[in-house]
C-alpha cells in the first residue's frame, strides 16, 4: 500500500520537530520545504531526520528541497513558514508579512498539490486560515487551522500542575482564536469526568486560563523565539487524524457559515477530522458568557482581514 505524502512548507524549529514526529510514527512520506536561502537547512534536516529513523524502527522517504515541484500530490500541506513571533510583539503583528509568504505558497500548492487538506500554522492564525481560503480556492473542509490543540494541552498542563495530577487524565477544550481573545470553556473541562469546578475555586481557574493565554509570549520572552515542541506535536495530532482517518474532535480553527453565531469567520471550535479534512464542526451548548465570548474572539479576527481587504 503506497504511503501518504505530507510536504512542510518551512524547515525551522516548528516544522523540523514536527516533520521528525511524523517520520517517527511513520504517517508518510515527509517532504521538508523552504526557501532558496535555506534550502541547506531543509536538506540537512531532512538527513538528520532519515539518520534516526533506524532507532524508531520506521521506514519512510524524507526528502529537503526548495523545489516546490517536490509536493506534487501531496495528501497534506502544513504551512509553517513566516516571520516567527519577537518579544514584544503580537501574533496579529505579523499579518501583512506573513501574508505575503503565503500568497506564493498558495499558488505553489494549487499547482501541485490541488487534491491537499492544507493545515495552518503561521500567525495570526485564525487571520491566515482565512487567507490561505481564499487563496487557495479549496473546499473550506480542506483548509484547517492548528491551535485550539496547542492552547488546550497548554491549559491541560496548568491544570495538572495546580490540582497535582497526571495529565493523561486531563481534558480541556479551548475554542476561539489562538491569541488573548482564546476561551477556555471551564464547563467542558475535566479531570478523568470529573469537573475541574469541582476541583478548583474560580480563582486558582480562572488564573490557570490566563496563564495559558500568556504561555506563548511568555516563552518568547525567554526564547526570543516561538515555542516549537508542543506546537509540533500539536500540528501531528491533526495530521494523524487526516491520513489514519481517526475522525478524532479536535479544537481547530474552521471558516463557520452560521454556527455558534458566527459567519464568513475562521475561528477555533470543536470538529471532526478525518481523512476528508473536517467532516462535521461539532456545536457544543456554551454558556452565554462563553458564546459571547466566542463570538467576541471572532470579530477580532474579522477585523484583521478586513483591514487587510479579505471582505
Amino acid at each position: 500500500m503506497s504511503r501518504k505524502k505530507i510536504a512542510f512548507f518551512g524547515a525551522g524549529n516548528v516544522g523540523g520537530t514536527a516533520a521528525f514526529l511524523c517520520a517517527i510514527k511513520e504517517l508518510g512520506d515527509i517532504i521538508l520545504l523552504d526557501t532558496a536561502d535555506r534550502r541547506g537547512i531543509a536538506i540537512g534536516k531532512a538527513l538528520d531526520i532519515k539518520q534516526s529513523l533506524s532507532v524508531f524502527y520506521a521506514d519512510v522517504s524524507v526528502i529537503g528541497s526548495s523545489d516546490p515541484e517536490e509536493i506534487s500530490d501531496a495528501d497534506v500541506c502544513v504551512i509553517l513558514a513566516g516571520s516567527p513571533r519577537k518579544p514584544g510583539m503580537s501574533r496579529n503583528d505579523l499579518f501583512i508579512t506573513n501574508h505575503q509568504v503565503i500568497e506564493s505558497i498558495s499558488g505553489a500548492i494549487r499547482t501541485f498539490a490541488p487534491d491537499s487538506i492544507v493545515i495552518m500554522v503561521t500567525n495570526p492564525l485564525d487571520a491566515m486560515t482565512y487567507a490561505m481560503l481564499k487563496l487557495c480556492r479549496f473546499p473550506k473542509n480542506r483548509v484547517i487551522g492548528m491551535a485550539g490543540i496547542l492552547d488546550s494541552i497548554r491549559f491541560q498542563s496548568t491544570l495538572a500542575e495546580l490540582i497535582n495530577c497526571s495529565t493523561k487524565d486531563i481534558r480541556t477544550l479551548v475554542m476561539g482564536s489562538h491569541g488573548d481573545e482564546m476561551v477556555p470553556v471551564y464547563d467542558f473541562s475535566s479531570v478523568n469526568g470529573v469537573p475541574i469546578t469541582n476541583l478548583l475555586d474560580d480563582v486558582s481557574i480562572s488564573e490557570s486560563a490566563q496563564k495559558t493565554r500568556d504561555y506563548g509570549g511568555e516563552i518568547v520572552k525567554l526564547m526570543g523565539t516561538s515555542a516549537f515542541f508542543a506546537a509540533a506535536s500539536s500540528v501531528v495530532v491533526v495530521i494523524e487524524s487526516i491520513v489514519r482517518d481517526q475522525k478524532r474532535i479536535l479544537p481547530c480553527s474552521v471558516l463557520l457559515e452560521g454556527e455558534y453565531g458566527i459567519w464568513d469567520t475562521c475561528i477555533g471550535v470543536p470538529v471532526m477530522i478525518g481523512k476528508d479534512g473536517v467532516e462535521k464542526i461539532v456545536e457544543v451548548p456554551l454558556p452565554r458568557s462563553d458564546l459571547f465570548k466566542l463570538q467576541k474572539s471572532a470579530e477580532i479576527v474579522k477585523k484583521i482581514t478586513t483591514t487587510n481587504n479579505y471582505y
